[in-house]
């Protein structure tokens, strides 16, 4: 489960500028660090945990050659990486170039099926004090008190 709080800012440009906006925050945002992931593998496989922690180093090794050579790379049921260079629009044919034209290359990740329907599956809660004190005086309303 995400939970997230209400938190409030200054609109700082749009058609909400000058105005306090709210919107929903995470609480804190839960991790499962690289120690627990090595755990997990242990226990489902036949694999030490030193065996785990050298398979997943190497990965990080083979990604970054592969990245670095340009390449996208296919991570199995995870998804796929790639690089994604944007590109400025120019004026004139000869203005294009590396160094004016193409922005910092970012890297997409993009998941398989198996991945967007467990992040689709995660349970989501707002703690939001206003909106629960606003719903029980509308039933406090609703409901008239017997004396």
């Amino acid at each position: 489960m995400i939970e997230f709080e209400v938190k409030s800012k200054i609109a700082p440009l749009g058609d909400r500028k000058g105005q306090t906006v709210y919107y929903a925050y995470p609480k804190s945002q839960q991790k499962l660090t690289n120690e627990k992931v090595v755990d997990r593998i242990v226990r489902e496989t036949f694999l030490s945990a030193g065996d785990v922690s050298n398979a997943l180093i190497s990965l990080s090794n083979v990604v970054c050659e592969a990245l670095s050579m340009g390449m996208s790379v296919d991570l199995a049921e995870l998804g796929s990486l790639r690089l994604v260079v944007p590109s400025k629009m120019m004026d004139a044919e000869e203005d294009v170039c590396v160094a004016d034209s193409l922005k910092t290359p970012k890297i997409v990740f993009t998941p398989k099926q198996k991945m967007r329907t467990a992040a689709l599956s995660v349970e989501l809660s707002v703690d939001n004090p206003a909106r629960r004190k606003k719903e029980e005086q509308e039933e406090e309303e609703e409901t008239p008190g017997t004396v």
